[in-house]
């Protein structure tokens, strides 16, 4: 087996394994979705509107979860330091983990948005946009969180400031996201899901090397 693949295989497992962290993401956005429409009422014209504003922020949280896990079992464990010296470099690493990351939970957040679609009273309309969202937004979420995370990896019980590096960063994806089911839901045009693709490729494409610049900071200190 490759070591590319031994690498995603394993960060997959233990996605799984590790205290349940990507079950956890799911069921944490599954909980948010249920919760909102018993606060906000039975106005199901208010709660198809505010639908896909509700699942974004809901993703972006859930997705926080389990950002912590991304390096710094690694790092506690002396795993890192081998990752370092493998032949992979250790941009093609971040790069895997960021895919195993969004494996484990961008794609199940994805996947079951249209069930939680059903209890904010999302009109058909907006479902193409609210899945395609995600789809094209939720890597956006884990690149960016990779980055959190290895520059958090030296700071002990460093989860709060984890949130705060990333959730101001990942703001463009959920504005976009929900302005996309927005606009689809009032019959506009596609600038919305374009500029949350934009974002997203931008932010896929350039962590890799962010997250392991970040990484390798930490493992010289």
């Amino acid at each position: 087996m490759s070591p590319a693949r031994a690498l995603l295989r394993r960060d997959i497992t233990l996605a799984f394994r590790a205290g349940g962290g990507a079950m956890l993401a799911v069921a944490f956005f599954g909980t948010i979705a249920a919760l909102v429409p018993l606060g906000v009422g039975a106005d199901l014209p208010l709660l198809g509107r505010i639908a896909g504003g509700i699942l974004w922020v809901a993703a972006a949280l859930a997705a926080l979860l389990s950002l912590d896990r991304l390096f710094q079992a690694d790092f506690e464990d002396g795993g890192l330091d081998l990752i370092a010296l493998s032949p992979l470099s250790l941009e093609a690493a971040a790069g895997l983990k960021i895919l195993a990351h969004w494996l484990t939970t961008g794609l199940p957040l994805t996947l079951i948005s249209p069930l939680l679609g059903l209890f904010f009273n999302l009109p058909s309309e907006g479902y193409a946009a609210l899945i395609g969202g995600l789809a094209m937004g939720t890597p956006a979420l884990s690149a960016v969180g990779a980055i959190g995370a290895a520059l958090t990896l030296s700071v002990r019980r460093g989860g709060l400031i984890l949130a705060l590096i990333v959730l101001p960063l990942v703001t463009p994806a959920v504005i976009f996201g929900a302005g996309a089911v927005l606009t689809a839901l009032e019959g506009g045009g596609t600038g919305a899901i374009l500029l949350l693709a934009a974002f997203s490729l931008g932010a896929v494409v350039l962590s890799p090397f962010a997250a392991a610049a970040a990484v390798r900071l930490n493992l010289a200190g």
